[in-house]
């Protein structure tokens, strides 16, 4: 799938407690499955299930706090999220500045149009996290950012 198959979206969702809304309004980049340790300890889960926008494609009303850590390319890797709840609102790379990784299940109820298309990381991936078995699996990061 290219940049140009994926949907547009036009959506404005908020996070657990209500206090931050974010909307996204553009053009998917990529979505994707990660089953990295980061984002199995982030989202409790076997892994986190992002949706790449341009970061001018995500906007938001509230205040937001932030962790930045280094990832294991060396890149800076930084998650906003409400300050009332802790739920994640977006995050963003500096392997990738113009981007923003945003949770597709913060579009809970209308995210029907989230398909992951491969599995980074796939070399953390749990037994018990049963992914679909037609996704590609790679073992770090994917070759190709613009997919």
């Amino acid at each position: 799938m290219s940049t140009h198959d994926y949907p547009e979206i036009n959506l404005t969702t908020r996070c657990d407690c209500g206090a931050v809304k974010l909307t996204a309004k553009g053009r998917i980049v990529s979505m994707f499955l990660c089953s990295c340790l980061n984002c199995q300890r982030i989202t409790g889960s076997g892994h986190a299930s992002p949706v790449v926008l341009p970061a001018d494609a995500v906007s938001l009303i509230g205040a937001t706090k932030s962790h930045s850590r280094t990832a294991d390319s060396g890149a800076i890797f930084t998650r906003h999220f409400c300050p009332e709840c802790g739920t994640t609102l977006y995050a963003a790379s500096s392997r990738a500045p113009a981007l923003r990784l945003v949770p597709a299940g913060l579009f809970a109820g209308q995210n029907d149009w989230f398909e992951p298309n491969q599995v980074i990381f796939s070399r953390s991936r749990q037994a018990w996290d049963l992914i679909s078995d037609h996704l590609p699996l790679h073992d770090t990061y994917r070759p190709d950012v613009s997919k």
